[in-house]
């Protein structure tokens, strides 16, 4: 094709992406089911993790739960069960009815699994993986949502905690991902989340390691989603999320200034992942939570850091991880005077 006229249709399809675009805002896309296939969620034993369980078992997906944590994994699960329950009961009741639901599971295919898995250690990830695959079959959802936060300055940090922060954020989205996209290619369908952060598309002082390993993560995403796009893979849908601060517990006491806190709360965690939920199953490649953070990466892509800087001194932005940290090196204090440390 003569350039000049594929530069016309380039600029077209440019446009009409556009288009597209607005066009979702207006009208809600309709969720596509993902009622008996099988999806894996790392972190699932608490914070959004468990949220994207519960989510997820509400619409009937067959569920893998990977977390260090075996007690808080087997908790989701326990509520992941008690929901396909109901399930069960209401289908139950609509078929004696006379008006069951025209796609009903049955009691087999409700089925939640747990592994106790350090998805931060390779062979740990391929070992576990191995098992799902023979225990419960192949993986068609895939969300990366395990994460650890070191809590210390940059020159306060042991060597140990800031490679665990870059091991577990973004190295084990690597694993995973290499353990499971092969099958996904083979059948051309499959969808991989990666839950990244705010703090992956812009930065803040005081969490170096986080919004390093935050920012490899988007970077590998998004080169992810490249490669899929490169290689004609259209039935593998990928989307990141890319959440402001979550009022989860994991960065309790970050504050930005009081003047501009009520107009930018910490984000609920059910809202933050029933919004995700809804990006997912309409294959939208990106959310970020609230919609303000995208103004905010445009602002920070275009203004002179000077001007940046300028910004977050005035929302408070800039220092507003040192009450977090300065409350986990007070509980480490604490927690190393009572054990006579």
């Amino acid at each position: 094709m003569n350039i000049v006229v594929e530069f016309f249709v380039v600029t077209f399809k440019v446009l009409w992406a556009f288009v597209l675009a607005a066009a979702r805002w207006l009208v809600r896309p309709k969720e596509k089911s993902v009622a008996g296939q099988v999806c894996l969620i790392t972190g699932a034993g608490s914070g959004l993790g468990r949220l994207f369980a519960l989510e997820f078992a509400r619409r009937r997906a067959l569920l893998v739960l990977w977390d260090i944590n075996t007690q808080s994994n087997e908790e989701t699960a326990g509520m992941v069960r008690h929901i396909y329950r109901d399930l069960e009961a209401a289908d139950a009741a609509a078929l004696q009815a006379g008006n069951g639901e025209e796609e009903i599971l049955p009691h087999c295919n409700l089925q939640v699994f747990t592994y106790t898995c350090d998805v931060g250690k390779r062979e740990n990830v391929y070992l576990t993986a191995e098992r799902v695959r023979k225990e419960v079959g192949e993986v068609s959802v895939l969300v990366n949502n395990a994460g650890v936060v070191s809590g210390h300055h940059l020159l306060e940090c042991p060597d140990e905690l800031i490679e665990r922060t870059m091991m577990v954020n973004c190295h084990a989205h690597f694993w995973t991902t290499k353990a499971f996209l092969p099958t996904m290619l083979e059948i051309n369908h499959g969808h991989i989340v990666t839950v990244a952060s705010s703090l992956g598309l812009f930065s803040t002082a005081g969490v170096e390691d986080y919004c390093a390993s935050k920012f490899g993560v988007v970077g590998f995403h998004e080169s992810l989603s490249h490669e899929l796009k490169a290689a004609e893979k259209d039935g593998i849908k990928t989307t990141l999320v890319c959440p402001y601060l979550v009022d989860t517990g994991m960065f309790r006491g970050c504050r930005i200034r009081k003047e501009i806190e009520p107009f930018l709360p910490p984000l609920k965690p059910d809202y933050c992942v029933k919004q995700a939920m809804q990006a997912i199953l309409t294959d939208q490649p990106m959310i970020c939570t609230p919609r303000l953070m995208y103004i905010v990466t445009f602002m920070k892509s275009i203004l002179p850091f000077e001007a940046v800087v300028c910004m977050y001194r005035f929302l408070g932005a800039d220092k507003c991880m040192y009450p977090f940290i300065a409350q986990r090196k007070q509980a480490t204090n604490n927690n190393e005077a009572k054990n006579g440390i």
